[in-house]
């Protein structure tokens, strides 16, 4: 058996180790430790969580990538159709990655209540829109069934309902405007309210039948606004992008939802540097920490030092000792911060229990993400600049000079 980490065993142990002098500075080192680790998987966690939570959430509402008509001046408003190609549909959808395409329009108009009005895009879908990922937005009522049929329902906002006092069953008038033409008046009727918490995105649309867009815009059953595509790993979203552009004709623009919404990208990548840098921080903590703890524990123990050299131990013997003793207390301040970690983040993401102000934030709550490869790079990471900082402060064993250890104790 290993003699340096049998002796560490032993020490570690007795009751005499935990109540010696040096027992308090223990207790503090492991809750540095602990409470290092506990900061750092919340940040981990919140930081990848809004990431996450964002990009998921305008995904949602305007696909990874869209393709539309070059000629367009404004992508939020489908005023030129894009002619569906079959073709160019198989050559998308056959590419490696790319999980759905899906055919929308957009219009802006102006919704019209007894007592109030507002301004908002009718988002048209046919029957082949995925409404699953936005069905975990809707609160109240259904979506409408959209067939062969042209249906008169639609899902709004709750912001927007809130504000013009609409509820599911009440019905609306929405002006639309033509091109040198009269304007077109079509009647709605709610059959469900839905709330993303991302008030720019529940401001914007509401969502009905493709049918009514095409009608107005006096575009045949195979002319759409734009295709909405979605992507398997969000990471080869810029990749994927460029594919699908160069497969595309040159009357046609394809987009990503990054360039779309640049101005919130930039702002989420914020996080990861808000996350490095408390890491940094925390790590460098816990380092003062553990050397200020191994110096504590090599200054308690010199007695012993000078007799276990006399009995011939060497200061590398020693030193392991020691780095062992460390090792122990950084790995019970990893197991208890990464136990009391892991506890609040799934309180948090379960329960909800800190709200924010989605104005702000864009959610609701404090979103968390678990990445067992980010938890385990972060404990690896910990440990290993742990081990390395304690091995300069041990190497004060070898100015304790056995004879003197011995006869000051």
């Amino acid at each position: 058996m290993n003699f340096e980490y049998f002796l560490a065993k032993r020490i570690i142990s007795t009751k005499s180790y935990k109540n010696s002098i040096s027992g308090p500075i223990i207790k503090i080192g492991i809750a540095a430790i602990a409470l290092g680790v506990i900061v750092m998987l919340i940040s981990i966690a919140t930081g990848l969580g809004m990431q996450h939570e964002i990009k998921n959430k305008i995904s949602a509402f305007n696909g990874d990538i869209s393709i539309y008509n070059f000629q367009t001046v404004n992508y939020e408003d489908s005023n030129i159709p894009l002619d569906f190609d079959e073709d160019l549909y198989s050559s998308i959808i056959s590419t490696e990655g790319i999980i759905k395409v899906q055919k929308i329009a957009t219009k802006f108009g102006l919704i019209r209540t007894n007592e109030d009005f507002d301004g908002v895009f009718f988002k048209g879908v046919d029957e082949n829109y995925d409404l699953d990922r936005i069905k975990n937005f809707l609160i109240e009522g259904d979506f409408p069934n959209i067939s062969n049929s042209i249906s008169n329902k639609v899902v709004v906002s709750k912001l927007l309902a809130k504000r013009l006092k609409l509820n599911v069953g009440d019905d609306f008038q929405m002006l639309f405007s033509r091109n040198s033409e009269s304007s077109a008046i079509r009647k709605f009727e709610i059959s469900g309210i839905f709330s993303s918490g991302f008030n720019e995105l529940d401001s914007k649309y509401i969502i009905g039948d493709l049918s009514h867009i095409q009608k107005i815009n006096k575009w045949n059953n195979d002319q759409i606004g734009n295709l909405e595509v979605f992507i398997d790993n969000y990471e080869n979203l810029d990749l994927l992008t460029n594919e699908i552009y160069s497969i595309t004709p040159s009357t046609v623009n394809v987009q990503s939802v990054r360039d779309k919404y640049y101005s919130i990208f930039d702002w989420i990548k914020l996080f990861d540097k808000n996350m490095i840098a408390i890491i940094i921080i925390m790590i460098i903590v816990a380092s003062i920490n553990i050397i200020t703890v191994l110096i504590v524990l090599i200054l308690e123990r010199t007695n012993m030092i000078g007799v276990l050299k006399s009995l011939g131990s060497t200061n590398i013997s020693l030193r392991k000792f020691f780095i062992y003793n460390s090792l122990y207390i950084v790995s019970l301040g990893l197991l208890i911060g990464n136990s009391i970690g892991l506890i609040l983040i799934y309180l948090q993401k379960k329960y909800e229990l800190i709200s924010l102000d989605s104005e702000i934030y864009y959610v609701s709550s404090v979103p968390m993400h678990f990445d067992i490869y980010y938890i385990i790079g972060l404990n690896i990471l910990t440990f290993f600049i742990c081990f390395l900082v304690i091995i300069l402060p041990s190497s004060l064993i070898s100015n304790i000079s056995p004879t003197k250890a011995v006869k000051y104790q």
